[in-house]
């Protein structure tokens, strides 16, 4: 599949499904579009599915720091959505998920929030858990500030990978993710300090479509915390867990996430 510009951004776009209902998948960071096929094989026949890579993500072209990266991916999935359509987004993915259905509330039918790591929305629900986070994270923040990409990735991996150790990553596997630390640290100031006021009063609440939140019940604290935020903020969101999922679960459990995608979108 060629690259397309999207929001002006030279972005990779990967196509699944032949449903009547048009959908857009964010995928989260350190990852690409392909790691949705068997979440979107399970609704192909519901959607037509665009999946952009975001930038120095899979086949897309590297980040160049042309300006606010949440705006840049923000654009891109906005260009994707185009008329319409049902947005769908996991960890940061799910972030720029919330912000188009805040920023587009007329063109998203209904959102899907897969984890989103919006923290600075926990503080709202849980000052300790989100105070406990910030302690938990200094240092891998003090990695990512110092430009330690090798140690920042391991603990990111650590935290929000898909279970395997660090050590278990082949080489290429342990430099690719090292590689993509620059992205991480540029998302910091959106996701800790909310610095496109996505929480500001009124926002959360004109998200006028069907929401759900996704979670793994064996997620971090910080996640239940994020979501009891939404979920409260959120007109009609509804707070699902997963049994025995972590936060990779639209991966490791496809066929349950897809069963509540599934009921969300009706039809």
């Amino acid at each position: 599949m060629p690259h397309d510009v999207k929001g002006g951004f030279p972005v990779f776009i990967r196509s699944f499904g032949h449903g009547p209902e048009p959908a857009v998948l964010l995928h989260c960071a350190l990852a690409h579009s392909k790691i949705w096929t068997p979440l979107a094989t399970l609704l192909s026949d519901r959607l037509s599915m665009t999946a952009p890579d975001m930038p120095s993500h899979g086949r897309s072209a590297p980040w160049d720091h042309r300006g606010d990266l949440h705006d840049q991916v923000t654009t891109v999935a906005r260009d994707c959505l185009g008329d319409g359509g049902h947005v769908i987004g996991h960890s940061f993915g799910a972030t720029v998920a919330l912000r188009v259905a805040i920023e587009e509330p007329d063109k998203v039918r209904s959102l899907t929030l897969i984890e989103p790591v919006f923290f600075a929305a926990a503080r709202d629900s849980d000052e300790a858990v989100f105070q406990d986070y910030l302690d938990s994270a200094q240092a891998f923040g003090a990695a990512l500030e110092q430009e330690d990409w090798a140690t920042a990735a391991a603990d990111f991996f650590r935290v929000w990978g898909d279970g395997r150790p660090w050590e278990a990553l082949s080489e290429k596997e342990q430099m690719q993710s090292s590689a993509q630390m620059p992205f991480i640290l540029e998302t910091q100031p959106c996701l800790i300090d909310d610095a496109h006021g996505l929480l500001e009063p009124g926002r959360l609440e004109g998200i006028t479509c069907p929401t759900r939140l996704i979670r793994g019940a064996n997620s971090v604290p910080v996640i239940a915390a994020i979501h009891k935020t939404l979920s409260q903020r959120i007109p009609g969101a509804v707070d699902v867990a997963v049994a025995d999922a972590g936060h990779m679960v639209p991966i490791t459990h496809p066929d349950r996430v897809a069963g509540l995608i599934g009921d969300l979108i009706g039809g």
